[in-house]
């Protein structure tokens, strides 16, 4: 198709894009990159598009009728049909309304003598009638002969070869509209369900949509308004300061549904429709504003660009979302609390998220005291400790500093200038600003500046900043700090202590200036520790090692794995002699001092799963697998010892079912009668050894049964 009978479809209302498609989100330069790929008559990709006369939920103002027959729905290719419509009509495309358009990429100029493309630049371009917006041109308000006209009334002589490379390129931009974008279409037989199933296999190879969009795409199959209700609640969110993408309220509902962070498949299907929309109803009606409230009031965060990593607010919500919607308690709320401030400036989130969550939502799941447990997992991986050291060169993008402003809030510090606290400062003269203590302009002066990369990160640490409202910032100016401080401590005599500024005067001489950080670390570091610790008792149980975990540390003396009962990976086909492998462990287990044998695990540690046995025993189940295992240790050891010393578990890594075996020493010998590759019967005992199961000497055996098993 080509281009200009796109844009000719869409504004005849025959090409649509879905209400499942994302927000436009190119920036200035994709546009420029586009464009100079199609004066060059480079490839620019295909479109992907689907014939139908039942579509789904559309965007735009426009409603579908039935009158119309059979339309084009825009399933891929949408960024760059929308970017051309707005650069050839420089309107926004009927499907779009203003607040979809993250970046407008409208205005692009090109110097029709070089073909540079830019965006405008009144330097470049306001005294150079060969800078043209390229929007005119297309629309044909400007040709070659206007560029040539201006160009003599300025003085200069346009050669005829001159004349002719403008002409030529603008022709050459002109009949971009002539340019064929290749077109998949997807047949007017193809189900709403079919079309996005296809949309997102063409998007699940590249990286243009994260794991959330595409779940969300599929959400709107089969709840067509989803997208427009979850905006709807993002902009009553972030009227009260807390701005979200629609990714985090994927997050959010795959962590109430399922308590995961990755699998965003679990969302496609829409046997989820009826839980995914009870579930969308507590968190509009109740809980996404509780836990906004529960940020402002007690954690004092007053808008999410305070917030390091937002997400962390996913097992927040979850949390919540699992009492029902019932308010928690003191002591809930200070532990939820303490945790998030350390999911800040331990940057839980910042890499691995589906991951993190993962296990971080299953905690919650499980433990009946989660966010102890999840500060014990932090305090694993980083020291909740602050050191004075963590403040050296760090600038205000450092976590450290939004647990600054939430401490500052919490202690009612206020305003050097105005004396407005800062925790009730209200509009937007009074929005919170960063302002140096010590002028810039006065230590570049001082050698500070950026020709010395260590001292210039010196300048700018957090730590020679104090929290003013706007106002104030804006007539500070560059007053030097010994002036400025003064005149602080006399209007407002407590202001420097309660933003913990050093209030030695000697230290605000502008040579002690790296004394005045070296002392305000310090002070800094003891009061957020004392902060952060006084918010409550944390004391986290011994948490049982996971799965995961113990599967990372590889076989010991009380943990064995074992790739199958009976399916040999190797010649894909069922072996039984394996089946006396296993017996032959659990005897060993039984016979030391008890243990785990996991089935379905390689002695590397890889997750292989059960679907090999399965297929072994005649397509069974788990039930079907446990009773053959059951059948087999009973033979070998007596439904007693089985009965009372065994416990069997089918736990799931990630989405892979695996088979536990927990074994309790046995209380007497357990003897195994085996035959010899001749048939012949044989005795034989077994014991763990490290991390392997060995067989026991007769010379060696009394003098272990008289230790292992005396009364």
């Amino acid at each position: 198709m080509k281009i200009s009978r796109a844009l000719e479809k869409i504004d005849e209302h025959q090409l649509f894009v879905p209400a499942f498609q994302r927000e436009y989100v190119w920036k200035r330069d994709d546009a420029k990159q586009l464009i100079d790929s199609l004066i060059k008559q480079y490839p620019t990709g295909t479109m992907l598009t689907w014939e139908t006369a039942n579509p789904p939920e559309l965007k735009g103002l426009h409603k579908y009728s039935e009158k119309q027959g059979a339309v084009r729905i825009l399933l891929d290719g949408q960024q760059r049909i929308t970017t051309l419509y707005m650069l050839v009509r420089g309107e926004i495309p009927p499907y779009y309304t203003a607040s979809e358009i993250l970046n407008d990429t409208r205005g692009l100029y090109v110097n029709v003598e070089t073909l540079e493309l830019a965006y405008h630049s009144k330097t470049k371009m306001e005294n150079d009638p060969r800078w043209q917006n390229i929007t005119d041109i297309f629309r044909r308000k400007i040709r070659a002969k206007d560029i040539v006209r201006e160009l003599e009334k300025k003085g200069e002589t346009v050669s005829r070869e001159r004349d002719d490379v403008m002409d030529d390129n603008t022709r050459a931009i002109e009949n971009i509209l002539d340019h064929e974008f290749p077109e998949q279409t997807i047949p007017v037989r193809a189900s709403v369900r079919e079309a996005i199933d296809i949309f997102y296999k063409v998007n699940a190879s590249g990286v243009s949509l994260t794991d959330a969009e595409l779940a969300l795409a599929q959400i709107s199959g089969y709840w067509p308004e989803a997208r427009d209700t979850f905006k709807k609640k993002l902009n009553e969110l972030a009227e009260k300061g807390f701005v979200f993408k629609l990714d985090f309220i994927v997050y959010v509902l795959l962590g109430c549904l399922y308590h995961l962070g990755s699998e965003m498949k679990k969302l496609h299907d829409a046997e989820n429709d009826a839980q995914l929309r009870a579930a969308w109803k507590l968190l509009d009606g109740q809980v996404l504003d509780y836990v906004a409230s529960l940020m402002r009031s007690h954690a004092f965060v007053d808008h999410t660009d305070e917030i390091n990593s937002v997400y962390a607010l996913v097992p927040i919500t979850v949390y919540c979302f699992g009492k029902g919607g019932a308010h928690l308690n003191d002591a809930e709320i200070r532990k939820l609390v303490k945790w998030f401030y350390y999911s800040q400036i331990r940057t839980r989130y910042v890499s691995q998220l589906p991951q993190k969550l993962d296990r971080d939502l299953r905690t919650i799941k499980e433990s009946k005291n989660p966010f102890d447990e999840l500060l014990a997992v932090i305090e694993e991986e980083r020291r909740l400790e602050i050191t004075p050291d963590e403040f050296v060169g760090r600038s205000i993008s450092h976590p450290l500093f939004g647990l600054l402003r939430w401490y500052l809030k919490s202690r009612n510090a206020v305003c050097f200038t105005t004396g407005v606290a800062l925790r009730q400062a209200m509009g937007k003269k009074y929005v919170l600003e960063n302002d140096h203590i010590f002028p810039y302009s006065k230590l570049k002066a001082q050698g500070f500046g950026q020709e010395n990369r260590l001292k210039y990160s010196l300048a700018q640490e957090l730590t020679n900043r104090a929290i003013l409202t706007q106002i104030a910032n804006r007539a500070k100016s560059a007053t030097d700090a010994k002036s400025y401080l003064a005149d602080v401590k006399e209007r407002f005599p407590d202001s420097l202590a309660l933003q913990c500024v050093p209030e030695d005067p000697a230290l605000w001489e502008i040579q002690n200036y790296e004394l005045f950080l070296q002392t305000r670390r310090a002070t800094l570091a003891s009061n957020l520790n004392a902060f952060l610790k006084g918010i409550t008792d944390t004391k986290p149980p011994e948490a049982a090692i996971t799965l995961e975990d113990l599967i990372a540390e590889g076989e010991d003396d009380e943990l064995e794995f074992k790739s199958s009962l009976r399916w040999d990976f190797k010649e894909q086909t069922t072996n039984k002699k394996l089946e006396e492998v296993i017996v032959k462990t659990v005897a060993a287990f039984a016979n030391s001092q008890g243990g785990t044998l996991l089935i379905g695990v390689s002695d590397s540690g890889d997750i292989l799963g059960l679907e090999g046995d399965y297929l072994s025993l005649g397509g069974a189940n788990r039930d079907k697998f446990e009773l053959h295992l059951r059948n087999l240790l009973n033979s070998a050891f007596g439904a007693a010892f089985v009965s009372s010393k065994l416990k069997v578990l089918f736990p799931a890594i990630g989405e892979v079912e695996i088979c536990q075996v927990d074994i309790q020493p046995s209380a007497k010998p357990l003897v195994l009668s085996v035959k010899d590759k001749n048939g012949v019967g044989q005795e034989k005992f077994y014991v763990r050894s490290g991390n392997s199961s060995q067989e026991l000497s007769l010379a060696e055996i009394p003098s272990y049964l008289a230790e292992r098993f005396k009364k």
